[in-house]
């Protein structure tokens, strides 16, 4: 039997898709399925399908897509339920190796839907054409520039994201991209009659493209299968899950959903223990996590060191503290040498570390954070971005001005270059919060163009240290 990225890369990197159901009516799913490759950048051949149609969207239509002369990778039908059994018949004769179905109207409908989807499974079975779906979204897949899913193509990144739901997942897939998470991947997988939670979870642990897989889940078809190979895969990439339908009335909902059953939720805890999952506990936190998990080395304990002005500084030891982080107090001498670089009226720095409003330079904050990377009773460092010269409002008003701010840019970028360094010289991890938004701070993009994450709340910052710590204990106990 083919591997499971044999299985999967007709779907993930198709080079020809055909669109069964394609229509030229704006707003159905049929146009959506033939307009959005065409627009976002796919490179393959694009083959419409549909009997009575002779061109859709400038390309020639096919009545059958046994009339297409050439090789398709990729059929993704979008035709109402009761005509899928016979569109996938015609699949499995032309030798296709990969189908989306998009259709709703099977398990999640009924009985009579249910055996709709027993039916298309039956023909697939045994065929080699394996299936996302039904009752999906589609996919995004940066590696086959292929975007079934979105208006505009999601910036690619190394962020894989697998949601059970079509239209929430693609939503925050959209909010993820606007904050500017890069995905891989993002797969909405439906009722997952053929491939499941455990066949993307397989085949993105082999996915090069790949460096963390972030699950939205409400049920599992094999979640036996699931877990054993998340304790396995998780030697090699993080996997953070989001579940839904925890409630009893979102049991309910998401039966007639995506045709889950719910579990107890206590069961699913101890199982995300065991297999060294990281469990988030709103939707959005997910990306948040995954985000550092990308870049930053993973901490030895989970002692760390904050920087921050006035309540940035109390409000960030409060969230490590909720979540489990330890903030340890420094030693004196660590205080007095933290003393000569912060300013006469600044509070003792005994962890956090407060510049208390005054003046400081990039250099200033990088000297800070590299004397607390440098203690070996701290993991990791959370800190504001560097602090900027525009950030205090110098502009030029003279030749001599214009000069004297041009230097202290240069002077500040090259400082943040060394900032960006100290994780990798220390083998320990940065968080950082974005003291005041910029977007053409030269500072902040410089620190985020060498990986280092940039928050907006310091909840957020704790948050990806407490991923951090957790993955770093779940190597620990399988290795």
């Amino acid at each position: 039997m083919n591997s499971i990225v044999e299985q999967l890369d007709p779907i993930f990197k198709p080079k020809s898709i055909a669109v069964l159901g394609a229509s030229d009516r704006q707003g159905k799913w049929g146009y959506l399925m033939v307009d959005r490759p065409l627009k976002t950048g796919y490179s393959g051949a694009i083959y419409p399908v549909n009997p009575n149609k002779d061109e859709i969207l400038g390309l020639r239509a096919y009545r059958s897509i046994l009339d297409i002369p050439d090789q398709v990778d990729l059929a993704v039908i979008a035709a109402p339920a009761p005509s899928t059994p016979q569109l996938m018949q015609e699949c499995v004769k032309k030798g296709i190796k990969g189908a989306i179905l998009i259709s709703g109207g099977f398990a999640e409908a009924g009985n009579k839907g249910k055996a709709l989807e027993d039916e298309i499974v039956k023909i697939a079975k045994g065929t080699g054409l394996r299936f996302v779906g039904p009752n999906c979204m589609g996919i995004w897949s940066a590696a086959g520039q292929l975007n079934l899913c979105f208006q505009q193509a999601p910036k690619p990144g190394a962020i894989a994201f697998v949601s059970q739901s079509g239209t929430f997942g693609g939503y925050l897939s959209e909010i993820a991209n606007a904050r500017g998470y890069g995905l891989a991947k993002f797969i909405s997988i439906g009722n997952q009659a053929d491939l499941t939670a455990s066949d993307y979870l397989e085949y993105l642990a082999e996915d090069k493209e790949t460096r963390v897989i972030v699950f939205y889940m409400e049920g599992f078809k094999d979640g036996r299968r699931f877990f054993e190979l998340a304790r396995e895969i998780i030697k090699r990439k993080p996997i953070v899950i989001y579940k839904g339908g925890n409630s009893g009335a979102g049991a309910r909902a998401m039966l007639s959903h995506t045709a889950s059953l719910a579990g107890s939720d206590n069961t699913f805890e101890g199982m995300c223990r065991q297999a060294g999952l990281i469990r988030a506990e709103e939707a959005l936190h997910s990306f948040e996590m995954a985000e550092a998990l990308v870049s930053q080395p993973l901490p030895q304990g989970k002692r760390v060191a904050v920087m921050g002005s006035g309540g940035q500084g109390v409000v960030t030891t409060d969230a490590c503290a909720s979540l489990g982080l330890e903030v340890p107090e420094f030693d004196e001498e660590t205080v007095t040498g933290l003393k000569s670089i912060l300013p006469p009226h600044a509070p003792p720095p005994r962890n956090p570390v407060d510049f208390a409003g005054s003046y400081r330079t990039t250099l200033d904050e990088t000297s800070v954070t590299e004397k607390l990377l440098s203690l070996n009773y701290i993991d990791g460092v959370i800190t504001n971005v560097p602090i900027s010269p525009m950030v205090w409002g110098l502009k030029p008003i003279s030749t001599d001005t214009d000069k004297a701010l041009s230097d202290a840019i240069t002077a500040a970028i090259q400082s943040a270059e060394l900032f960006a360094s100290l994780p990798k010289k220390y083998n320990k991890p940065i968080i950082t919060l974005r003291f005041r938004r910029a977007d053409d701070d030269p500072i902040t993009k410089t620190i985020k163009e060498a990986g280092i994450p940039v928050y907006d709340t310091p909840e957020q910052c704790a948050r990806a240290m407490y991923a951090l710590v957790k993955y770093a204990e779940a190597r620990r106990a399988v290795e």
